[in-house]
């Protein structure tokens, strides 16, 4: 059974970084894409970040040069930097992991964490 445990979120002042993490057990995680995404309320959910097996990176265009996904097969975990914070990166952040190494449809989500972003 896959499961994803995610971590690290919080309230933090705008300007201001966090770093989440997402455990994954259950699967061969270094073979698998892996992304984050998240959900504000009353939005659809978004994806933020994805990082395939082989390490390409993609990111949403609101957070590139202050976001950073990455992964360690090592620990298989899966990683998200943010920095520079704003007030609209508040949002619960979910984890997934994909059914094969580039994709994510389809595969398996998270609990979730709640970033909050405000002074």
């Amino acid at each position: 059974q896959v499961q994803l445990v995610e971590s690290g979120g919080g309230l933090v002042q705008p300007g201001g970084s966090l770093r989440l993490s997402c455990a994954v057990s259950g699967s061969i995680f270094s073979i698998y894409a892996m992304g984050w995404y998240r959900q504000a309320p009353g939005k659809q959910r978004e994806l933020v970040a994805s990082i395939t097996s082989g390490g390409i990176i993609k990111y949403k265009d609101s957070v590139k040069d202050r976001f950073t996904i990455s992964r360690d097969n090592a620990k298989n975990t899966v990683y998200l930097q943010m920095n520079s914070l704003k007030p609209e990166d508040t949002a619960v952040y979910y984890c997934r992991q994909g059914k094969s190494g580039s994709g994510l449809v389809g595969g398996y989500w998270g609990q979730g964490t709640q970033v909050t972003v405000s002074s």
